[in-house]
């Protein structure tokens, strides 16, 4: 079976959208979670931004002419993590900004709000080095809820979706 490409994914994204937007907005569950999970990756936003974690991506990309947000990163999306970004007002982008790089990256960062779980966790070994233990121990710690939060209402808009499909 091949694999479907972002755009693809990103147009049946938006067709789900299109179709089911209004009733996943109406789900007092599904509206729940959303509320939920925005406040939750403000927390991680700004655990970012304290760790310095934020400032050393932005570095590596900008001077070291590359990132973790390389093309081919975005295959990780589903349609379901996409609806989610469309339900938390994101605009998703027809092209991607650089060639080599995620979809989704852009001169100002990820465009995305609710990320790919690797997009939230993985801290490479540069990070690793040059922030302290402790500060990445408290990003994880704010990273883990808005994690968990996103598989959940990830799964449950999947359901969601499927139950309205047949």
């Amino acid at each position: 079976m091949k694999p479907i490409r972002i755009n693809e994914k990103i147009t049946l994204a938006k067709n789900i959208y299109g179709r089911l937007g209004d009733d996943l907005r109406a789900d007092s569950g599904i509206s729940a979670q959303l509320r939920e999970l925005a406040a939750r990756i403000e927390i991680s936003a700004g655990a970012s931004l304290r760790s310095g974690v934020a400032r050393a991506c932005r570095q590596c990309e900008r001077d070291e002419g590359g990132s973790c947000c390389g093309a081919g990163i975005e295959d990780r999306y589903t349609p379901e993590l996409l609806v989610i970004n469309l339900l938390l007002g994101v605009t998703l982008p027809e092209s991607r900004h650089w060639t080599k790089s995620c979809h989704f990256l852009h001169e100002r960062g990820c465009l995305l709000q609710a990320r790919d779980i690797l997009c939230v966790n993985y801290l490479c070994s540069i990070l690793r080095k040059a922030v302290p233990a402790e500060k990445l121990l408290m990003l994880q710690e704010a990273n883990g809820p808005e994690m968990e939060l996103l598989f959940l209402l990830h799964d449950r808009i999947r359901n969601f979706i499927r139950q309205k499909s047949t």
